[in-house]
């Protein structure tokens, strides 16, 4: 199972997601789009449109932003996402 998070330096959402995902000790690729339109292109292109940061992917399903990623997880569904890629 692989995590995925595209992010950019200065934004607070992907930071908040980045450390729900580190509590959760959950090992993630963070993709940072700074300046780079092919990574940006491709964060909308996997994300059917998601084109704000954070956009975070569990075993390539886009999952949405960091509010989606809190959702799943007071809803105690993030868990289950997740078996197999501690």
């Amino acid at each position: 199972m692989t995590v995925e998070i595209y992010t950019k330096v200065t934004c607070g959402f992907c930071m908040r997601a980045k450390a729900l995902l580190e509590q959760k000790n959950v090992d993630f690729r963070e993709i940072k789009i700074d300046g780079n339109n092919e990574l940006r292109k491709e964060m909308i292109e996997r994300s059917h449109g998601g084109y704000t940061v954070p956009q975070i992917f569990i075993n390539d399903q886009p999952i949405g932003g960091c509010d989606d990623l809190y959702a799943l997880h007071a809803q105690n569904k993030l868990d289950e996402l997740l078996v197999g890629s501690k």
